[in-house]
């Protein structure tokens, strides 16, 4: 694993809306979820092909600088 498995949050916030589902496929890019911060919107997206493995933060949810916002299964597994 690395840190393309993962993607974090770049900043504290909501989360606005979650665009994948555990075990979904997606391409390095791919929208993950939506969020937002200080009334601005931000897509979190993939950083590479993969299969989604867990959502961490639902719509509506808040989190922090940092949080871990959606996981992606290791590589192979």
């Amino acid at each position: 694993g690395g840190l393309a498995d993962i993607a974090v949050a770049p900043m504290p916030g909501t989360v606005f809306s979650v665009a994948v589902e555990p075990g979904q496929a997606v391409a390095r890019g791919a929208a993950l979820m939506v969020i937002e911060s200080m009334k601005l919107q931000t897509t979190i997206s993939a950083g590479r092909d993969g299969v989604v493995q867990t959502v961490h933060f639902a719509a509506d949810q808040t989190f922090d600088r940092g949080a871990v916002l959606v996981t992606l299964e290791a590589e192979g597994a």
